[in-house]
């Protein structure tokens, strides 16, 4: 009977993953099936580009995954058993049907991370988020019809990480027309360096975005939001890019997660609790070299990733697994389609005194982009060409991580 690995979640971690494992391990003794709900490869690093009106690639998973071998379920996770080994499943539109369950020797947990309200009244709502692509078309949407108002709009993004400066900036770009705030609780780029924190505003200033630092958002409305200190700002269109949340099923199966709900996973990927599930992306609770946690991010999707693949292509064919570096080594941000941030971290997850602006930063961030969306669509290139047989599994191979 073959081997039965499991991949839930098809997107840069997931979809990764699965095609390294295909390339690698013999198809006489494993099999592959990757569980998404949606039929597309979604580039979430460019939703809010997205959300702006421009259109981005989204290859069709069953073209990438073509001639892998790999089998493809569009379908949601609904429930995961780890003392049972079994996935159960519902139709990916919602539809009829009381599921399915599927049986796994082998599972690779990478369901990634959507958007978190932070219990803020009226965020589910009124606002939008780019954490998903229905939810970015849908603000596209809405930031089309302001735009055939003629009048102009108001656009308030709620949130000074990552995606939040990468969404207002794009916005702002992308649609003149439109009036866009960021509201930052702290201080506007906190995290980056003095030199990066003054390129940010002044892209913010060239872009005409208005700034309010040490805000903190207590309600959105449908026309409005309001603030902690009584400040009320009219907005057509609410952004809310306040932080990120994984989904319940790991905790409700048992699995041991955070506080947050990311499963908790040594250095080699694999579950505390299950050590035949394994997790990798933004579901990942995992410690870096410096002792601090991974970021939610697609950096820590990669690492997490080849991580992964390393300890269930050793595991199942009696090779050493490699103890490589658990790093990061910084943040690209874009500052709309011709101006960016890349801002190097130390050790201890500070910001260097350096860091690259303008034009060579965006150029950058434009090749991770397309570098991260070729090997996700071409997971048969690069070979090695020689597929693994499998040996005994053990249960218990951590002994032969390497020290």
């Amino acid at each position: 009977m073959k081997h039965r690995i499991v991949v839930l979640g098809a997107g840069y971690a997931g979809a990764y993953v699965a095609g390294n494992l295909a390339r690698r391990l013999s198809p006489a003794d494993t099999e592959i099936t990757v569980v998404n709900a949606e039929p597309d490869f979604v580039q979430r690093l460019r939703l809010h580009q997205l959300a702006a009106g421009q259109e981005i690639e989204a290859p069709r998973l069953a073209d990438v995954f073509a001639g892998t071998g790999i089998r493809l379920r569009l379908a949601r996770v609904t429930a995961v058993d780890p003392d049972r080994r079994v996935v159960a499943v519902a139709d990916a539109d919602g539809g009829g049907g009381d599921g399915d369950e599927l049986g796994y020797d082998t599972l690779l947990y990478a369901l990634g991370s959507r958007g978190a309200d932070r219990g803020v009244p009226g965020v589910a709502e009124y606002a939008f988020d780019v954490a998903g692509r229905p939810s970015a078309l849908r603000l596209c949407a809405r930031l089309d019809g302001l735009g055939r108002r003629g009048g102009g709009g108001n656009v308030v993004v709620v949130g000074d990480g990552l995606t939040g400066i990468e969404t207002a900036t794009e916005i702002a770009e992308s649609r003149p027309g439109l009036s866009v705030t960021l509201i930052a609780r702290g201080e506007l780029g906190a995290s980056l360096s003095a030199g990066a924190r003054d390129h940010l505003r002044r892209a913010c200033d060239r872009l005409d975005i208005t700034v309010l630092e040490h805000s903190t958002v207590e309600a959105v409305e449908a026309t409005r939001v309001r603030c902690a200190d009584g400040t009320a700002l009219v907005s057509d269109a609410t952004v809310w890019t306040a932080g990120f949340a994984v989904s319940p099923i790991a905790a409700a199966g048992g699995l041991e997660v955070t506080g947050d709900g990311r499963i908790v996973v040594d250095r080699t990927m694999r579950s505390v609790s299950h050590p035949n599930v394994h997790a990798a992306g933004d579901s990942a609770y995992a410690i870096g070299d410096n002792g601090r946690p991974l970021p939610m991010s697609c950096a820590s999707a990669g690492h997490t990733g080849m991580r992964a693949t390393a300890t269930i292509v050793g595991h199942l064919t009696g090779r050493t697994v490699p103890n490589t570096r658990l790093g990061y080594l910084g943040n690209h941000i874009s500052l709309g389609r011709h101006d960016g941030i890349l801002q190097l971290v130390d050790d201890e997850a500070r910001a260097k005194p350096q860091y690259v602006g303008g034009w060579r930063a965006a150029r950058i961030k434009a090749g991770v982009l397309r570098m991260s969306l070729w090997t996700t669509s071409h997971p048969t290139f690069g070979l090695p060409k020689r597929k693994h047989r499998l040996a005994a599994v053990q249960e218990a191979p951590a002994e032969r991580a390497a020290a």
